[in-house]
């Protein structure tokens, strides 16, 4: 299975459903989803997780359930 990337409010059910969050890593500009429960990511809000996505050229990817945040490719 390939990754196909997908909009954000597909992401978001998915998250919701998996009881995942948008979070930013302490101290790097770094997101990913998490449940909420690492001290070294913060859980952010879907408009902060979208414009971070956007600053740094990403997009959410999925194959059969799983997420993976990556770069969007060059156009």
């Amino acid at each position: 299975m390939s990754m196909e990337p997908i909009s954000l409010d597909k992401a978001k059910t998915i998250a919701k459903n998996k009881g995942l969050k948008p979070g930013k890593v302490k101290g790097i500009q770094g997101v990913q989803f998490t449940k909420g429960k690492n001290d070294r990511i913060e859980v952010i809000s879907w408009d902060d997780f979208e414009k971070a996505l956007k600053k740094r050229g990403l997009a959410v990817y999925e194959s059969g359930g799983w997420m993976k945040i990556m770069k969007k490719p060059s156009q």
